[in-house]
């Protein structure tokens, strides 16, 4: 029988949602981590969790913002920003682990040399360490500079993040508008 395929055909192909849903936590880890309980009933919005287009990209703005500002707690900051702006809370605060101790010495050179370009002041050499001593000696003498690049860059990361995941999620919607009407036209060729 022809009609077994056709309630298929109303429905969109959520793609991202599948690709997203295979690696998010569930609800229940998130609700009760240590350093998120404090949020208490906050947690339990449903926007938080919802899987469509502007909680998404909300979430990577957020997420984005957080992760590559030079502070502790991007997790929770993370995840404040998600409630603030009630976008995917599991997204927001997974995307935080973008800065880890591998990628944050290339991340605080960069932040560096764009501060340095943008307050026109000459570079200094150092090599970043992840120690009490480095942040007293070194990180004093060149913290405006290094935090107005990590702010340049945090922004424009979360724009750029936003805007990705909207033309991402949009050409995935498209292509699967496409598909749906291929799939209506060869039914429509099988019933003649």
């Amino acid at each position: 029988m022809d009609n077994v395929r056709l309630p298929t055909l109303y429905r969109i192909d959520p793609m991202p949602k599948r690709f997203l849903k295979r690696f998010m936590p569930e609800h229940h880890r998130i609700r009760d981590h240590k350093h998120l309980r404090f949020f208490g009933t906050l947690l339990h919005d449903p926007n938080l969790w919802h899987m469509n287009r502007r909680s998404v990209a909300g979430a990577f703005s957020a997420g984005l913002f957080a992760a590559l500002l030079p502070v502790p707690f991007q997790t929770v900051i993370a995840a404040a920003f998600a409630i603030a702006f009630r976008v995917n809370l599991p997204i927001a605060a997974a995307l935080t682990w973008l800065t880890n101790p591998f990628t944050t010495p290339p991340i605080v050179y960069i932040s560096y040399k764009i501060g340095a370009w943008l307050l026109n002041v000459p570079m200094k050499s150092f090599t970043f360490e992840p120690t009490v001593e480095w942040l007293t000696t070194e990180l004093a003498a060149v913290w405006q500079p290094f935090l107005l690049g990590s702010l340049i860059i945090a922004v424009v990361s979360a724009i750029v993040g936003n805007l990705m995941i909207r033309a991402l999620w949009r050409l995935q919607v498209v292509r699967s508008w496409e598909a749906r009407k291929q799939r209506r036209r060869e039914q429509a060729a099988e019933r003649k």
